[in-house]
């Protein structure tokens, strides 16, 4: 088995550091990962693709890829920028969503076959616990919660203690891992394509 995934944030949502915290996840599952960014103009906001891959061998193949196993978009926005577009769903992807609404653009995403929709209100949930810096939600663990949900890659206690150890316990971490705990609960299939 070698999943990948594509994560589509803005920079200060947190992309990076959950393809990093999800690869540590898998780690302690007793799978491989790969986790690693690609940065276009780096600055708060603009848009962010990190990339990982969790494997239950070795993995051989390095660099980026734009087909994927999973997307996950921390931004909702993002569809409508065209920006998601850059990656391609395998058939019988999945796709997890940043949304409070009960469909997306299906149009918005590139998928070669059939496809699970996923969304959950990771911007809510991270307002509610806090977790915003500079005026903006960080979205990460929520969106790890939802992946757990929506893909059962890795379970939601795990990619918790995964969390709480990258924030070395901390109150914030304790928080960040709620956040992920939270989502899982709350994240829902909303379309089968």
């Amino acid at each position: 088995m070698l999943v990948e995934i594509l994560f589509y944030g803005r920079g200060g949502q947190g992309a990076v550091t959950a393809a990093n915290i999800l690869v540590e996840a898998a780690m302690m599952s007793g799978l491989h990962g790969q986790g690693f960014p690609f940065f276009g103009a780096e600055r708060r906001g603009a848009p962010v693709t990190a990339f990982a891959r969790i494997s239950d061998k070795p993995i051989l193949r390095h660099g980026m890829f734009r087909e994927a196993d999973v997307i996950v978009v921390l931004d909702r926005g993002l569809l409508d920028l065209g920006f998601v577009k850059s990656g391609v769903l395998k058939s019988n992807g999945t796709v997890i969503v940043n949304t409070d609404e009960s469909s997306i653009p299906i149009d918005k995403i590139n998928i070669s076959g059939r496809a699970r929709v996923y969304s959950v209100n990771a911007t809510r949930i991270a307002r509610e616990l806090g977790l915003v810096i500079a005026g903006w939600p960080v979205v990460n663990t929520s969106m790890l919660g939802a992946l757990a949900r929506a893909t059962g890659l890795v379970d939601v206690e795990t990619i918790s203690k995964a969390i709480a150890e990258y924030f070395e316990n901390s109150k914030i971490g304790i928080l960040n891992a709620e956040a992920a705990r939270r989502a899982y609960s709350e994240t829902r299939l909303i379309m089968e394509v």
